[in-house]
């Protein structure tokens, strides 16, 4: 056994080549067990596990900086750099993050949560230890969904300008989260220049093994280029700047390594493109590997059925948005590279002509809605609160500045769990209100979402966003299916008003045998005139807020109720650390014990 908690960088590279090989499968075995119990990105880990043996067999980390797009394919390297022994508390409560951390090792160079921005992170490395006079080499690992983002080319545009080394491996695996496509999947499948070199190393190998010969290696060296621009037409990355080697077998141990000895020594950008398979060594997650790029914990056996459950908001709101789709042509529905998580695959199936899934591109997926909507079509963009970040400046300028009437379904709002600070959606409400125009629905139930989601489409003018969490819905005692607000009364004249939304709404509830009435938010934004009324009727008022306390719908009420009223409110502060859900509303006060003791009941 090799994978044991004496594993390090230099105990892998002592190893002869057998016995790595014997660790990738260890690795492999050891990634299957840990993820199924606690959840994580299986499939992509799986198909990166030679590629990082091979990474830590040539270079050597801290000094070489490995910088991941995106951060999810980094398992094995946290294993092999001292992590394996606290490696069962992957994505658990102060254990292992499921992303690079540089403040949980040395050896994670960059935080990447988020996609496409490895090559400008790498480069800013790379032209730091320039500056510095400090040695060593900086290598990006990019998967192929990450280069259908354009801020990938935005970096490399600038690199290839680089007086130095800097590598960029791209992970080709044909795979996004759902499948890459457009034209860069098309291009990438289309290069084939190892040939190529194999080819000049063979001639240069026997040229060089004579006198006559060399005189001719000077020759075919002056001609290089001609031959070259044969095999290898208008390649875009050697255009940019960077010496192209590829494709690679990405689960050949030998030619990695090899691969990666010959670009250590060459100080000038190259990009490698290697060929994995994603969830490689794992049947289940080679076959589906879009259902097992990020799963929960204790799903990754296949020969067990998943427990039935009640329907979660993804999966309601694509239903419900193939339906309306049936009724009007003008639906159009978006993704950036998230068809099945978002639940499009519904829309997706029954009208492929009005769905567009623009890969990791979230500001081209907001202007290109932008543009359809000045056609009179009707776009909804399905994205994710935290990926919605990224395209706040398209929204702005490209859509609300013209009030274009665009929908966004934002998944994955609020606390979002084990994914942890990268992937928390608690900044979508603050941001959204600054932009002029734009409505903000957080409806609780089925009923709910169906009424927000038509009422965004035919009803309000500019951006509507109709936000939901990532949970199961179920429903609230005295529920009523409405779009403003709703307000639970308890018995007898209650002198505290509770206001919260989304998820602390049902721990809310509990209050109401305290004495306090609750009123739930479903209009976040502008927040309805009636509510108001409603709190001018009540001495004391708190607010609770699974958002952002910054700039969230408790300060903007704030600064509209009467000084007169006693006003509190709790929300997020900063980022949340990893933990589940549950614990994490209690780390951020949203328990019931919390919440009592705040409003002071």
């Amino acid at each position: 056994m090799y994978l044991n908690s004496e594993i390090t960088p230099e105990r892998v590279k002592s190893l002869p080549l057998e016995e790595k090989n014997a660790l990738c499968a260890e690795i492999r075995s050891f990634l299957i067990s840990v993820v199924s119990r606690n959840g994580g990105h299986l499939a992509s880990n799986l198909g990166t596990v030679e590629l990082i043996v091979a990474l830590h067999s040539v270079y050597d980390t801290p000094r070489d900086k490995f910088v991941f797009d995106v951060g999810h394919q980094a398992y094995t390297h946290k294993i092999l750099t001292g992590r394996f022994s606290d490696f069962d508390k992957l994505r658990r409560e102060n254990g292992i993050s499921g992303f690079p951390k540089p403040s949980e090792s040395e050896h994670d160079a960059f935080i990447g949560g988020h996609s496409s921005v490895s090559v400008s992170a790498g480069l800013g490395i790379a032209v730091a230890n320039n500056l510095k006079g400090e040695e060593g080499n900086v290598v990006v690992i990019a998967g192929d969904g990450s280069f259908t983002g354009g801020g990938i080319y935005e970096g490399l545009n600038n690199a290839g300008k680089l007086q130095g080394g800097l590598t960029v491996i791209l992970n080709d695996n044909g795979m996004c989260i759902s499948k890459s496509s457009g034209a860069l999947a098309s291009y990438l499948s289309q290069i084939r220049t190892k040939g190529y070199y194999e080819a000049k190393n063979r001639v240069k190998n026997i040229l060089g093994n004579s006198f006559i010969g060399k005189g001719v290696s000077d020759v075919v060296g002056g001609t290089k280029r001609v031959v070259k621009s044969a095999l290898i037409p208008n390649n875009l990355f050697e255009n940019l700047g960077f010496k192209y080697f590829g494709p690679v077998d990405g689960h050949n141990l030998e030619e990695l390594i090899y691969i990666f000895e010959l670009v250590k020594g060459l100080n000038k950008p190259c990009l490698i493109h290697i060929k994995t398979k994603k969830g490689k060594g794992y049947v289940p997650a080679e076959e589906n590997a879009g259902h097992y790029h990020g799963i929960g914990a204790k799903r990754a056996s296949a020969a067990k059925s998943p427990e039935k459950t009640p329907e979660a908001y993804s999966d309601a709101f694509g239903k419900e948005i193939a339906r309306l789709g049936g009724l009007d042509n003008r639906i159009c529905l978006i993704t950036a590279a998230m068809k099945y998580a978002t639940g499009c695959n519904y829309f997706a199936k029954q009208f492929p002509e009005r769905f567009f899934d623009v890969g990791i591109a979230e500001a081209h997926a907001a202007t290109f809605a932008a543009g359809l909507a000045a056609q009179n079509m009707l776009p909804v963009f399905a994205v994710y609160s935290t990926f919605m970040q990224r395209c706040f400046d398209q929204l702005l300028h490209d859509a609300a500045i013209e009030n274009l009437r665009i929908v966004l379904a934002i998944d994955r709002a609020g606390l979002s769990g084990e994914d942890g600070p990268t992937h928390q959606g608690t900044f979508d409400v603050g941001l959204l209100s600054l932009i002029p125009g734009t409505t903000v629905y957080a409806p609780y139930s089925l009923a709910e979402l169906r009424l927000c989601l038509e009422k965004a489409l035919y009803e309000d003018d500019g951006i509507a966003a109709v936000r939901y969490p990532r949970a199961v819905i179920r429903g609230l005692p005295g529920e009523k299916a409405c779009t403003n607000y709703v307000l639970y009364k308890s018995e007898g004249r209650a002198k505290t008003l509770i206001i919260t939304y989304g998820r602390p709404a049902k721990t809310a509830q509990k209050l109401l045998k305290h004495g306090a009435d609750v009123l739930r938010l479903i209009q976040l934004n502008p927040i309805p005139k009636e509510v108001l009324e409603v709190v001018g009727c009540y001495e004391n008022v708190v607010f609770f807020e699974e958002g952002s306390a910054k700039g969230g719908v408790a300060e903007q009420l704030s600064l509209k109720i009467n000084s007169a009223v006693n006003y509190k409110m709790r929300g997020i502060e900063g980022f949340v650390p990893v933990a589940d859900v549950e614990r994490q509303m209690q780390l951020c006060g949203f328990d019931a014990q919390s919440m009592k003791d705040f409003a002071g009941l």
